[in-house]
């Protein structure tokens, strides 16, 4: 039997190129080795502030992007995380079975609610984590690929499937999260010590910037002192994330791009990063547009929403069963 794999994105801010080479470029790859369940979390969108319209564009650009990266609908489920009611009920369920302790020691929790004032922090940020957990056990899922900064909320789902389980019974299947191990982690090209994250201007290459900027953008990058083009992360953290970014968009590893550029100055290692960019993004811009002229995202989220809900339905009857309420 092949394994299920389940993704999720939020439509909260512009998309970068590190979503890009993190799971966008990876999806359609993906839908060979198993069956996928990718979806958009719109719900996980509301736990921070964010516009209406905001988050209507996002959800179709984040449809549009999925598709212009190569997904075949016959081949994956793709919907609206707000689609499929069973990842809220499911949720409100859950929420019993992890407790205050634990996802007050969340690191994404500690450090987005640091940064805000205290009587503003909405329960469903505290609570991200259950949502999370409930989005991936809903599908009985097999594997879950996410960045690093999320292997923690697959661990605490998985704290949660053994707690659960080991009450009452194996109702619950166990997840595994997997992390990629070139392109993981695309930094910001103005501070390259902190992540690409859809929120600086000068440092993130927003899949909807034109080609000239996404050039300028990468030539003006930080690099480091010295002039060898290496990988080294703890000395050279600009150099090493344009090496990333260019091993990850030529496929090859980073020792094979490193050799790429033996002797070579930065000022031809930043071209050629530009060069194969701009070469795979270019089309992939094309392809979005046509699919947000055409709405033809509108007929594949529906049509994966039904897909979801049916695989969804029967894991929630089993939690019902499990936990003593009844299906009428």
């Amino acid at each position: 039997m092949s394994e299920r794999i389940l993704t999720g994105i939020k439509p909260t801010g512009q998309l970068t190129l590190g979503n890009y080479i993190g799971v966008l470029r990876n999806l359609a790859k993906m839908s060979e080795r198993g069956e996928c369940i990718f979806f958009i979390a719109d719900l996980h969108a509301l736990t921070l502030p964010i516009e209406p319209e905001t988050l209507r564009q996002n959800s179709i650009d984040l449809a549009s992007f999925y598709l212009a990266a190569g997904l075949d609908p016959n081949k994956v489920t793709l919907f609206l995380q707000s689609s499929v009611s069973e990842h809220a009920e499911l949720n409100a369920i859950l929420q019993n079975y992890l407790y205050f302790g634990e996802l007050s020691r969340m690191t994404q929790f500690k450090d987005k609610s640091s940064k805000m004032n205290e009587s503003a922090i909405g329960l469903g940020l505290f609570a991200y984590p259950v949502l999370m957990a409930s989005d991936i056990v809903l599908y009985d899922t097999d594997i879950v690929p996410v960045g690093e900064d999320q292997i923690q909320h697959v661990e605490i789902t998985r704290d949660l499937v053994n707690r659960f389980n080991n009450r009452y019974g194996k109702v619950l299947k166990m997840p595994k999260y997997e992390v990629r191990k070139v392109g993981a982690r695309i930094m910001s090209l103005s501070d390259p010590t902190v992540k690409m994250s859809k929120s600086d201007p000068k440092g993130d290459i927003f899949l909807k910037d034109d080609m000239k900027t996404v050039r300028k953008k990468i030539m003006s990058a930080v690099t480091d002192t010295g002039s060898e083009v290496k990988y080294d992360p703890e000395n050279k953290p600009g150099i090493s994330n344009l090496l990333t970014i260019y091993a990850a968009m030529s496929d090859k590893s980073i020792e094979e791009a490193e050799k790429d550029f033996v002797g070579k100055r930065y000022g031809e290692f930043k071209t050629a990063v530009a060069d194969v960019v701009i070469k795979e993004l270019e089309p992939f811009q094309q392809r979005y547009q046509e699919i947000v002229n055409n709405k033809s995202y509108e007929k594949v989220l529906k049509d994966g929403a039904n897909k979801a809900k049916a695989i969804a339905k029967e894991t929630l009857k089993r939690v019902h069963d499990a936990v003593g309420l009844l299906n009428i």
